[in-house]
């Protein structure tokens, strides 16, 4: 279990995350972004579940910007209400909070972002200009729409084939742009990756975290 510190980004803006230690040497660092439910238990449990595979974990609360201790669970009302909250997030303030925590985390040694739909799209941004070692993306939400740059660090990315939320044709245009990428397709919808949601699927999401540990492994540490 991990437990909640306060940190402060480049313009002033103070924050929380969620921080998770190994409990011998760490392996180095992983910053972990949130969907667009905010830190709730999910999150928390994907950076403990890092922390365990020996990475120190962080996961900033970016949605504090809007309002401090925003979460939702999965409900259609939950749905709503989050991407609310989405919509009042900008790309650039998001960023300045991941780099802050990078910053913090980067004692433990070298740093990966990893992070989930909205998460996912920040770690995309972020892999170009943020100074990390390394990326992964799980159903980076709107990639098509970021194709004016691609990351400066090697990058893993976990798409599912029944997401109507990401065009498989959005992905191969990423994949053409970004050959030096490392991208995975599974029989699987948006969100597989979380045991809270209907989507859940048991077999790709092992599979996706296997194969992330394996990339970590190589480029970080």
């Amino acid at each position: 279990m991990g437990d909640w510190q306060t940190l402060m980004a480049r313009d002033g803006h103070t924050f929380n995350a969620y921080f998770a230690a190994p409990a011998g040497h760490a392996r180095g660092a992983v910053v972990i972004l949130q969907e667009i439910f905010g830190v709730n238990e999910h999150i928390r449990a994907v950076a403990d579940q890092y922390a365990a595979a020996g990475y120190v974990a962080i996961a900033p609360a970016l949605y504090d910007r809007i309002g401090h201790d925003i979460t939702t669970g999965y409900s259609p009302e939950d749905v709503r209400r989050a991407r609310g909250y989405l919509a009042q997030l900008k790309n650039e303030d998001a960023l300045k909070d991941i780099a802050a925590a990078v910053n913090v985390v980067r004692h433990a040694g070298r740093v990966a972002l990893i992070g989930y739909c909205l998460g996912g799209k920040l770690a995309w941004l972020g892999a170009r200009t943020l100074p990390v070692n390394a990326a992964v993306g799980y159903y980076v939400s709107r990639i098509g729409e970021h194709l004016d740059g691609i990351p400066a660090v090697p990058m893993l990315l976990h798409f599912g084939e029944r997401d109507a939320n990401i065009p498989l044709a959005d992905v191969e245009k990423a994949r053409a742009l970004f050959p030096q990428g490392v991208f995975h397709i599974y029989p699987a919808d948006h969100g597989f990756n979380c045991d809270m949601r209907g989507s859940y699927d048991a077999a790709s999401a092992r599979l996706a975290f296997e194969r992330t540990l394996a990339f970590l492994h190589e480029h970080i540490g």
